[in-house]
């Protein structure tokens, strides 16, 4: 990906300098024949365009400077010339942006996630005759574009969820399962331990046998909800398996064979007691092991595809992905790859949030479970 990426940038580079000698000769052509028909240079028909100091910059200066406006801002310098209007339209370029971006984003969801045919296509395979509209695709999927749409959402969203307060209802409720809880830090001990992220409001009791009623926790000092955690090993198995740097078994899917067409096809089914479960929440947490040096688990989107099938409760619950690493050093799985990796695209509503064990960055993912929840529940 960084060979193509490099590849892309010198060919962006190689486009921007034929466009802008292109425009320049133009440019001088124009100037030349206004002043040929009696009036002054630049005077009188169309008038040549003067060269910006943003312009006569090195394409490469260019191309970086570029690099750190938004896709608004790129816009609105498209509309200060004919230039900079011809090279902010090249698809070249926001394909370049696609290759160059999306592995730094901290999040994306199902609206937002790039086609993987984006990644996998080769340089050589794009031409004038695009596709995609990569433009478009890109201020689709970039964080600022999501951060202005969801700032610009209507201010009665507030009043709503104050009238919503007045009406007593259960509290919703969410599974937590997934490899990273299995493989990583304590999670769960974490996030009740830390009252300035998530302030714990009701201990366990149990009411779903086998399983527990999990924690209650509040958000933002307002709405409380509940967090079924299902680990399907016990907790010195877990420190055990950590310690040996072991693969843990997954004890909470039974493995069955089935004949597709001619070939033996292996799929996974949840055991009796986390059916149950999954039966009665609003909304589940896949907690995804994204350390890039034990990212290979055979069957970890089977998994996660198992556990909210919708023959075990209702249809389109919402899917909050944590692509969890245990320290802020380990390199990471970007969340746009982890996406395709657990086949994301195959289902809605669901998001990737980048997390650290830490979980500083829990909240902007929890708040976005919240708020699907709620929609969910008001239909």
């Amino acid at each position: 990906m960084a060979a193509e990426r490099d590849a892309m940038e010198a060919a962006v580079c190689v486009r921007l300098r034929v466009m802008r000698e292109r425009w320049a000769r133009g440019t001088r052509e124009r100037g030349g024949a206004t002043t040929a028909g009696g009036g002054p240079a630049g005077g009188g028909g169309e008038a040549a365009e003067e060269v910006s100091a943003l312009q006569a910059l090195p394409i490469d200066v260019q191309l970086n400077i570029t690099s750190f406006l938004s896709p608004q801002d790129l816009c609105h310098l498209g509309s200060t010339s004919c230039y900079w209007r011809a090279a902010v339209q090249d698809p070249l370029l926001w394909r370049y942006f696609l290759l160059r971006d999306p592995p730094f984003w901290t999040s994306v969801d199902w609206k937002s996630l790039p086609d993987v045919e984006i990644f996998n296509k080769a340089f050589s395979e794009v031409s004038n005759n695009v596709l995609y509209d990569y433009m478009a695709v890109f201020k689709k999927s970039c964080l600022q574009s999501r951060s202005c749409l969801k700032s610009s959402c209507p201010r009665y969203g507030a009043v709503t969820s104050f009238l919503q307060s007045l009406v007593t209802q259960a509290e919703p409720r969410f599974a937590m399962f997934g490899l990273g809880l299995e493989e990583l830090d304590d999670l769960v001990q974490k996030m009740m331990t830390c009252p300035e992220i998530l302030l714990v409001a009701g201990l366990p009791q149990r009411r779903i046998h086998g399983i527990g009623s999990g924690v209650s926790f509040r958000f933002n000092n307002n709405q409380e909800f509940n967090i079924l955690t299902l680990y399907s090993t016990t907790s010195v198995e877990r420190r055990r398996a950590r310690a040996e740097q072991a693969v843990v078994v997954n004890k909470m899917f039974c493995k069955e064979n089935s004949i597709v067409g001619n070939q033996q096809a292996v799929h996974y089914n949840v055991i009796a007691q986390v059916k149950k479960v999954c039966k009665v929440v609003d909304g589940f947490i896949y907690v995804a092991n994204a350390e890039a040096h034990r990212s290979k688990h055979d069957h970890q989107e089977e998994l996660a595809l198992a556990m909210i099938d919708p023959a075990l409760g209702p249809p389109n619950r919402p899917l909050l992905v944590l692509s969890c690493v245990s320290h802020v050093s380990v390199k990471r799985i970007p969340c746009v790859y982890m996406a395709h990796q657990l086949q994301l695209n195959l289902l809605q509503p669901w998001m990737v949030q980048d997390t650290v064990a830490a979980i500083s960055e829990l909240l902007s993912g929890i708040e976005w479970l919240l708020e699907e929840a709620d929609c969910k529940n008001a239909q």
